[in-house]
């Protein structure tokens, strides 16, 4: 099955994770391959406790902060391959693509190559693919989508990411 989160508000990985938490409680092998990210952000350092739980890292450090660059181009493609070798193992009963719908928004990644990945993968393996701006033939293809919308953010009024809650 493939789920999608997308939309402008908060909570699109953190509902990625929940899925997560509730598989390896379930002693489910699990791969979250994060697209744009790097860093061990509070989360991670929960999950890496865990077992069955393996975590890979797509991103340079300040993705948002700058027009993307060839070598983000190069991790995101990096990410796709070790996605699509991650399905070929079937050693995983979830694998997480959190930002890929972002990642295919900037282009670092073809959307063709995406729609294969999700074509391919057995029913067997859960695909949850995060990240705002999900293309619409990714949400055609998807089993299941939710769409998290902005209501009210404290952003807005100037409130910084805080440690332990976005960071």
């Amino acid at each position: 099955m493939i789920q999608v989160y997308t939309g402008d508000g908060k909570g699109k990985t953190t509902a990625a994770l929940g899925l997560v938490l509730r598989a390896a409680g379930a002693g489910k092998k699990v791969l979250l391959c994060q697209f744009l990210k790097s860093g061990n952000y509070c989360e991670l350092i929960s999950l890496r406790k865990l077992e069955g739980i393996e975590i890979e890292q797509y991103g340079s450090a300040s993705f948002i902060r700058h027009t993307p660059e060839k070598k983000d181009l190069d991790l995101a493609c990096s990410g796709l391959k070790a996605v699509k070798k991650a399905i070929l193992s079937q050693r995983y009963s979830m694998i997480v693509l959190d930002e890929v719908n972002v990642a295919l928004k900037l282009n670092l990644i073809r959307l063709e190559d995406l729609l294969s990945i999700m074509n391919e993968a057995p029913k067997e393996i859960e695909l949850v693919l995060t990240g705002r701006s999900a293309h619409p033939q990714v949400i055609k293809r998807a089993d299941l989508v939710s769409r998290i919308n902005a209501v009210k953010h404290y952003y807005k009024q100037g409130q910084r990411a805080r440690k332990g809650i976005e960071l």
